[in-house]
């Protein structure tokens, strides 16, 4: 899940606290720049997609460290470049969830496993 408009000073550990609420957190990690200095959001993978669904209803527009923080499902936007198109650049926009089998695209956990190796 993509989590935006966090308090720069928050850390991946108050992270995973805050969304342990809704189930058992995978991942959590909020982005820094090159500087180190956090870019005010980050991403969460909770155990389950129905873990990632009651979380984004439960969080999205609430508070959080004294900020109404905005929870949704990530997803890839593709850029093409001279090799073809490639997974990268992460919208915050919503969507309906999708599941196509156990692991398929449509599943949040996928989806959070491409965006890890897509920053790696």
């Amino acid at each position: 899940m993509y989590v935006g408009n966090l308090d720069y000073n928050t850390t991946d550990k108050e992270l995973e606290e805050f969304f342990s609420q809704a189930g058992t957190v995978t991942y959590s990690k909020v982005i820094s720049r090159m500087d180190g200095k956090s870019r005010g959001f980050g991403f969460v993978e909770m155990e389950t997609e129905e873990q990632a669904k009651a979380a984004i209803e439960k969080f999205n527009q609430s508070d959080f460290k004294g900020r109404t923080i905005v929870v949704n499902e990530a997803r890839t936007q593709n850029k093409g470049n001279f090799n073809g198109p490639r997974e990268r650049n992460f919208d915050n926009g919503g969507g309906s969830y999708r599941r196509e089998g156990g692991g398929g695209k449509g599943d949040l956990n996928y989806k959070l496993r491409q965006l890890r190796k897509n920053m790696g």
